[in-house]
């Protein structure tokens, strides 16, 4: 019992070291005003790809895509950092929420949770510089938000599930022109 009480602060030092290691430090996404670190990219990536044909599998409605050039494309600096939070919070709060059981019969729940616990952590950081920096709500954002949940909320519950969880490789490849490795 004395052994287990002194062990803890060296496990938390172990710890506190192993998340600043080099793996960590200096990797970040930078959503306009809004920085999040401790987020490896290639982590994301690697989920997805583990996942990517049993999903995509799924998705019978090859016409649509929720995920449209004219949503993603041109998102300036300003609107990234609400744009994304929009995104993700809709991704947390309907797709993985949605999604769960299906990943847990298409045997896919690792790959599933790394995703849906990383996209936790970094709406948990999505925070502006400064404090006194706001989200950028500007109507622009806002209208590709809009966009994108109206299209999903045009197909059936099930399918429109599927589509977002399938193009999630869309998400990604957006997401990262603001990572910095």
């Amino acid at each position: 019992r004395v052994w287990t009480l002194a062990a803890l602060p060296c496990l938390g030092l172990i710890l506190l070291l192993w998340s600043q290691g080099p793996g960590v430090q200096g990797q970040e996404f930078r959503f306009g005003p809004c920085r999040v670190e401790g987020v490896v990219l290639q982590e994301l990536w690697e989920a997805f790809w583990d996942m990517k044909d049993v999903v995509q599998a799924q998705d019978n409605v090859t016409s649509v895509r929720l995920l449209r050039k004219e949503i993603l494309q041109n998102v300036s600096e300003a609107e990234s950092c609400y744009f994304i939070h929009s995104l993700l919070k809709f991704y947390l709060n309907t797709i993985f929420k949605n999604y769960h059981a299906k990943a847990v019969k298409f045997r896919i729940l690792r790959s599933f949770s790394t995703l849906a616990n990383n996209f936790a952590v970094i709406m948990s950081k999505l925070r502006p510089r400064q404090e006194n920096e706001m989200f950028s709500i500007s109507e622009n954002a806002r209208r590709r938000f809009l966009l994108f949940q109206g299209a999903f909320k045009q197909l059936d519950r099930e399918a429109a599930l599927t589509k977002a969880f399938g193009e999630m490789d869309i998400l990604l490849t957006w997401m990262q022109k603001f990572y910095q490795p």
